[in-house]
């Protein structure tokens, strides 16, 4: 088991890390949308969410794998009438590429973003 460490990706704010790799698998923690500095971005739902893929791609590139790669997302967002908005960019960074995927609106999420997004991906072969 190998931990996900990138600079290019905000630093876990909590006891966990950015993400694990596993047995060709790499499982990324939720990733909101903070700069890899630290920043908050408090601006609108779309400014959110191509943050978060900014920092998702990161660690997955980190961790030896991309976008791409993979087979499952979870996308956790503060209002169901973001859905369209955030399912329009999440389709952009896909494209033909359509992994399983769940989508929950929740009461709050950390900081009070808007959206956060964690994935599971198959290490580049």
């Amino acid at each position: 088991m190998n931990i996900i460490s990138t600079d290019k990706a905000p630093a876990a704010i909590g006891p966990y890390s950015q993400g694990i790799v596993t047995g060709g698998v790499v499982y990324t923690s939720g990733q909101i949308p903070l700069t890899p500095e630290g920043g908050l971005i408090d601006g609108s739902v779309e400014e959110q969410t191509h943050q978060v893929f900014k920092n998702l791609s990161a660690v997955l590139e980190a961790g030896g794998s991309s976008l791409g790669r993979v087979v499952k997302a979870t996308v956790f967002i503060a209002d169901m009438n973001d859905f369209g908005t955030i399912n329009d960019i999440y389709a952009s960074y896909f494209g033909d590429h359509k992994p399983a995927r769940s989508c929950v609106e929740v009461a709050r999420l950390p900081k009070d973003v808007k959206v956060e997004i964690e994935a599971v991906a198959l290490v580049s072969e």
